[in-house]
């Protein structure tokens, strides 16, 4: 019996860990992908305090070994599902099943992709998601996005400030975004929109070099620019949980900035939970409020 499961090991539920270790109570730490999350795709983060310039797999690593010599306990499995006991909450996973007072949810949500022949070769080097994490890295150069929503717009408007051009590929005949934030993009002499066209494939031997565009009619072509930011919106992985916590339209957990759900004993942390901004920070922040919060409920019962 646990005091307290986290399920998720990215810098939400790392420092929900670090948090409730502290505060003395006992803590496994669950993660079905790998540790750190989103942040182990970043080739380089300046924005976040203390570190001046690292990888997203060392802080990541250097998180991970923070919550160990905490003396959290962490395992590499998928929880599945949770159940609610006299005593607390039971937690079936692809490989065991355990038993704690209270649940940390921090699973974080996904970079949509697209799936095109040598994108996941390039995640991390020369394709990023987050115009904020990673653009500062390409000012004065040429970048592509790739989508037409909200979100590719104020990526694209973002990058636009610093870099020499932004290319935005849409694979619609129009920009499906905010019409105020659309027309403020396209009236700006650096950018260019393709529409009616998606990404082939990507190529290059050690970094990106071309970027494959396929147009509605079979024509192909090849743009080349030195960045490229996918941009076509997040994923939640709320979907096992959504008895015990409510979700919003796009799957988000709906909860506020103290991380309480519906259920009692159950809290959430990060990028899973409804919120306007998702960084390392934010996350970060979640993860205190939320193992604090465990922490009281569990000191409670």
């Amino acid at each position: 019996m646990y005091d307290i499961i986290v399920i998720g090991g990215g810098p939400a539920g790392l420092t929900s860990a670090v948090y409730a270790k502290r505060a003395g109570k006992s803590v496994l730490v669950l993660e079905k992908a790998s540790f750190g999350g989103q942040i182990t795709y970043s080739h380089k983060i300046e924005n976040f305090p203390s570190a001046q310039s690292i990888s997203g797999t060392d802080l990541a690593d250097r998180m991970m070994e923070q919550a160990l010599s905490q003396g959290a306990d962490i395992e590499l499995e998928e929880a599945l599902k949770i159940t609610k006991t006299d005593t607390g909450f039971h937690i079936n996973t692809d490989f065991s099943e355990y038993d704690c007072k209270a649940v940390i949810i921090a699973t974080g949500a996904k970079h949509r992709t697209l799936g095109a022949e040598g994108e996941e070769k390039f995640i991390g080097n020369g394709i990023s998601f987050c115009a904020v994490c990673d653009g500062a890295f390409y000012a004065g150069k040429e970048v592509a996005v790739i989508g037409g929503g909200n979100s590719a717009l104020v990526e694209a408007s973002l990058l636009a400030e610093t870099c020499k051009k932004v290319t935005v590929v849409q694979n619609l005949d129009r920009l499906t975004g905010e019409k105020q934030v659309a027309d403020a993009l396209l009236k700006r002499s650096n950018v260019e929109v393709i529409y009616s066209t998606v990404v082939e494939s990507f190529k290059g031997e050690n970094e990106l070099e071309a970027v494959v565009l396929k147009n509605d009619s079979g024509e192909t072509r090849e743009i080349h620019p030195d960045g490229v930011f996918v941009a076509i919106g997040l994923a939640p992985d709320n979907k096992a949980f959504e008895e015990f916590v409510a979700l919003d339209s796009y799957g988000y957990a709906d909860a506020n900035e103290n991380c309480k759900t519906k259920t009692e004993g159950i809290f959430v942390a990060g990028d899973c939970r409804t919120k306007q901004v998702r960084q390392i920070t934010t996350a970060v922040a979640d993860g205190a409020v939320a193992a604090l919060g465990a922490c009281a409920y569990v000191d409670s019962i």
